[in-house]
């Protein structure tokens, strides 16, 4: 009796939900019992094929997460209390940096109130060993500026010239006196560092070609000459100028502190990429320091040479993080958006996109991390820096491309973020070395002619 009873509410379910109006429509148009008879005899997975075609399936498909680390690189290399650090990082980057760098961006302003936030997470000179910095490995460096990277390539640049080229110019050709004054407040960010290589006239031909000189006076030392687009300087607490020696024609490296006398810093306009990091054209007239103030252990070029091999190790870094922000940023928009009652992201031409995407990307991370292994291990020469950077900038340059490819109309405004990606990744195209520069690196490396003129 409960079973007639059921099949009578279902019954009467089923009159209630049938339009026999458009079924009476159908009838005439195909054999009604054949048809039913036909979907019945239908296993479930046929079933569920016919649903979908017809657009009737109500259950919610669950798709893969959005993850640009595809081979899981940073789950293999690093130990738990590294891997801990750099999802403390990226969460922070989402919750603090994420909302407002797109405003800053446009506005060509950097926001300072971030600065003392960043201080916290305690990740300033990360691989410098004492001066209350952390001594952690290369490779976990690289992991942080990739982070900083996917989320903003201008603040990313920010750490990148604090950490990387200001205390690492301290760090490596500084005296110890150098390294106990300036070293602990840099790391907390209490003094603001900038790095002063790069002049308007020769880039940053630091091998023999700089203009900007300096000449020795008993203790005094006085340096003339022109800097530009040197990020942080508007803002900076020290900068460290690198000058050509009048006497000796050497390079040498010096601390210039805010409110010196004879230096003045002009903030550079109308950027199309990295428009929050702060470059500025350093003017030197007459600019006069004590020699307390010379990078004691800064006598040649080869002595600036080990800044800027490190650096460009974590601008390599850099531009896989501004390539995966392109690339998530993209993969998200294709999910979401819909043309013709589907997501684009199962559209053939799109799926070759974003592989084509992950697949630079992919390349770019197991090269960086093989990098960051050999600086670790002491084995980081000048033309594997180089060839990491040349590879990397170029490959980043695509996958920014194509995110915004796939994003059609939409990955020209600001607030899809991929645009931001495509101009910063100008930049990261161009400085640290060029293309050519760096290629004639490896080039003479693997030749063993220089093709440098």
């Amino acid at each position: 009796m409960a079973n007639l009873f059921s099949s009578l509410k279902n019954a009467y379910q089923l009159f209630k939900s049938v339009d026999f109006e458009k079924l009476d429509a159908l009838s005439k148009k195909v054999d009604l019992p054949k048809m039913v008879e036909t979907i019945s005899s239908l296993d479930e997975k046929q079933l569920q094929g016919m649903m979908k075609m017809m657009g009737g399936s109500s259950r919610k498909k669950e798709l893969p997460p959005i993850e640009g680390d595809f081979y899981q690189l940073g789950e293999e290399a690093l130990n738990e209390e590294d891997r801990a650090l750099q999802l403390k990082v990226r969460a922070f980057l989402e919750k603090e940096v994420k909302p407002i760098v797109n405003d800053y961006w446009l506005r060509a302003e950097f926001p300072h109130e971030i600065i003392p936030k960043i201080a916290e997470l305690n990740v300033c000179g990360l691989v410098y060993k004492g001066y209350g910095c952390a001594g952690k490995s290369n490779l976990m460096e690289g992991i942080l500026a990739m982070e900083l990277a996917r989320i903003d390539t201008s603040m990313s640049t920010f750490f990148g010239v604090q950490s990387g080229l200001a205390m690492g110019s301290i760090y490596l050709c500084g005296s110890e006196e150098q390294k106990q004054e300036w070293l602990p407040s840099m790391q907390q960010f209490k003094t603001i560092g900038a790095f002063g290589l790069t002049e308007p006239e020769v880039g940053s031909g630091a091998a023999g070609g700089l203009t900007t000189t300096v000449k020795r006076k008993g203790n005094k030392w006085i340096i003339n000459g022109q800097k530009k687009w040197i990020g942080n300087a508007t803002f900076s607490d020290i900068t460290i100028i690198w000058a050509r020696d009048l006497d000796d024609n050497q390079v040498k490296g010096f601390i210039v502190r805010k409110g010196t006398p004879g230096i003045s810093v002009e903030k550079m306009q109308d950027k199309m990429a990295l428009r929050i990091v702060q470059n500025g054209l350093i003017t030197l007239n007459n600019c006069e320091l004590d020699e307390a103030d010379r990078l004691q252990n800064a006598n040649s070029f080869k002595d600036t040479a080990k800044v800027l091999q490190m650096t460009r190790a974590g601008v390599a870094w850099q531009a896989v993080g501004c390539a995966r922000g392109a690339y998530e940023a993209a993969l998200a928009y294709t999910q979401k958006r819909k043309q013709f009652g589907r997501p684009i992201s199962s559209f053939q031409l799109i799926q070759n996109h974003l592989v084509e995407m992950l697949s630079n990307l992919t390349a770019m991370q197991t090269l960086c991390f093989r990098l960051s292994q050999l600086q670790d291990q002491n084995l980081l020469t000048d033309e594997h820096a180089s060839l990491a950077k040349v590879f990397c900038s170029m490959r980043t340059r695509d996958v920014v491309s194509r995110a915004r490819e796939v994003m059609g109309g939409n990955g020209i405004l600001l607030e899809y973020d991929v645009a931001r990606f495509v101009a910063d990744a100008e930049a990261i195209y161009s400085y640290e070395g060029t293309k050519e520069i760096n290629t004639l690196i490896v080039g003479r490396a693997i030749t063993g002619h220089s093709a440098f003129v």
